[in-house]
């Protein structure tokens, strides 16, 4: 031990006679880094991982966002894949009622929608993790809890999605047997997820002729839509067991925020998929992309006609102009730069564009809180809604905002590995604000035009004005010479190459898209302006592997 600290201390002076056997590995650096290594796990985790860790947790890092990658080829040529972009399941139309009760009947009629991924991958660019909101040249705008309720049609007012987590089989075992009376063996869960094959197969088998089997019923069909369509991970194989305490009394499952507990898990996905490093997204990405058409109509394909809950009109859309399928990211981006105020609908909810007999009672009745400044709550997940920086969505005068509302370390809770912890407790300071918010509701006379004043405009600019125009970062096309050592984001990412066969081009596809839908950039006709310089002496930053809920996600 004492020679290898002589040694690490100055390894030129060491003297290989000393130990010949170690000759070869003096040579390189890599034997000391070994050794450094395993004193490490030795003595518990190094710092390296440490540091690591903490910064794959802290999601708010400005240097870490993409747009500060977008004049790179690896990374500004990214296209996000959508996972699991999946309809809910069926249900027998027994339990329709019993449906009704629970609060998921609604969403349970959203049926397939096709992914975007050059829309996602081009407003995900946009989004800004330290206030919550996309940062478009008009001004800000996000995701509300009035849009949760009309696009998904889930309850949002209600008590905070929480309660304790057990990351024991014995645990999940037993709530599991309560519930349904029978407990998944152990194929049919890893960790803490239940295997959504594992409650299909419990749904088919039920014969509904009674009260309780109608009630397993209902209970395996709303925690498979918790694992498909509302908190679903990059996995899209399991569900957290931590919901099923909150089912126990299906009278009672209504009196939840489900829609504030969905908005904070696209939320936190939204900001996670911010970062350079990002190669996919999950969360419930059927809100952000009806979201985006409803918003934005010069984005969206072709819709059929209203209907409630909103998700159902985007249901298997169609193309708008054969050119639709073979936008790139960089297009998407050049009309974000260049949209002005009357293209974003800010009164998509208007009673002169939705006609008030469409939305249900029991959906309106929670509109008072919908404009609450709050934080969105479910479990360890905790965003903020920041309805203050988007008043025009609410039909309100924008003024300047006050300071970006800061969450501190639950900004970054997740449950990898063991995490038996009551979050009703530990996040009592963020549910006491969530009880009180009546209290922050936004306030003021409604206005006729959605033009934002100039006060408010050249603040916005002055703050944010230098991530507004997106497309002078990276203009099209791409240029071929790219370092060797470079990595790619992903197996689909092809390296540019100077062969005849493949004459330096980059092809990709969406992974969860039809074949005539993946993006050649063969196609891409190139844009105007200067193409930007690159010092290609530089490598790109390696992808980062997240540690996150995926830990403990299903194979």
């Amino acid at each position: 031990m004492q020679e290898w600290q002589c040694a690490r201390d100055s390894p030129h002076s060491f003297k290989v006679g000393h130990c010949t056997s170690l000759h070869s590995l003096f040579i390189s650096n890599n034997y000391f880094r070994e050794l450094e290594k395993s004193e490490s796990k030795k003595n518990g985790e190094g710092e390296k991982k440490k540091k690591r860790r903490k910064m794959v947790r802290d999601i708010t890092r400005s240097e870490d966002h993409i747009i500060e990658y977008l004049a790179h080829p690896t990374y500004g040529s990214r296209i996000l894949e959508c996972r699991h972009l999946n309809p809910p399941d069926t249900f027998d139309a027994s339990v329709e009622e019993l449906l009704r009760e629970t609060g998921f009947y609604h969403i349970s009629h959203v049926g397939r929608i096709q992914s975007h991924s050059v829309m996602v991958t081009a407003l995900v660019e946009r989004w800004r993790p330290e206030t919550h909101t996309f940062h478009l040249p008009i001004g800000e705008c996000t995701i509300t809890l009035e849009d949760v309720a009309m696009i998904l049609g889930l309850p949002t007012n209600g008590l905070p999605v929480t309660g304790p987590t057990d990351s024991s089989s014995s645990g999940l075992e037993s709530e599991c047997m309560w519930h349904f009376g029978v407990a998944p063996g152990i194929r049919d869960h890893r960790g803490s997820f239940i295997k959504l094959t594992w409650l299909r197969s419990l749904k088919r088998r039920l014969q509904l002729n009674d009260q309780l089997s109608r009630e397993r019923y209902v209970k395996c069909h709303i925690m498979a839509l918790f694992g498909t369509t509302l908190f679903c991970d990059k996995s899209g194989a399991g569900v957290h067991w931590k919901f099923l305490p909150l089912l126990r009394n299906v009278s009672e499952i209504k009196t939840y925020s489900w829609g504030a507990a969905c908005l904070a898990h696209l939320y936190r996905s939204l900001c996670r998929a911010s970062r350079y490093d990002c190669k996919d997204m999950d969360g419930p990405l059927t809100l952000l992309h009806v979201w985006a058409w409803e918003r934005m109509p010069f984005l969206a394909p072709i819709p059929i006609e209203p209907r409630f809950p909103l998700a159902r009109r985007w249901n298997d859309w169609e193309f708008p102009s054969s050119q639709y399928r073979h936008w790139t990211t960089n297009h998407v981006r050049k009309l974000l730069d260049l949209i002005q105020p009357d293209r974003f609908v800010w009164d998509v909810y208007s009673h002169d564009r939705i006609a008030p007999h469409l939305v249900p009672d029991d959906i309106r009745e929670h509109e008072v809180i919908w404009n609450a400044m709050t934080p969105l709550i479910s479990f360890e997940c905790i965003e903020w809604h920041p309805a203050d920086r988007v008043k025009r969505q609410f039909g309100l005068q924008q003024d300047i905002p006050g300071q970006p509302k800061s969450l501190g370390n639950a900004h970054g809770n997740v449950l990898t590995g063991p995490k038996n912890l009551n979050w009703a407790v530990a996040h009592s300071e963020w549910i006491t604000i969530w009880t009180n918010r009546y209290s922050h509701i936004l306030g003021g006379d409604p206005v006729k035009t959605c033009q934002a004043s100039e006060i408010y405009m050249s603040w916005y600019n002055a703050t944010y004005g230098n991530h507004l125009q997106l497309s002078f970062r990276l203009d099209q096309p791409l240029p071929l010479r790219v370092v060797p050592s470079q990595m790619s984001l992903d197996s689909r990412l092809q390296c540019p190459t100077t062969s005849s066969q493949s004459r330096g081009t980059m092809s990709f596809d969406s992974g969860r898209c039809d074949q005539d839908r993946g993006i050649d950039y063969h196609h891409n006709t190139g844009t105007s302006g200067n193409i930007p310089h690159y010092d290609l002496n530089v490598v790109a930053p390696p992808i980062q592997e997240h540690e996150d809920d995926d830990d403990d996600d299903v194979a």
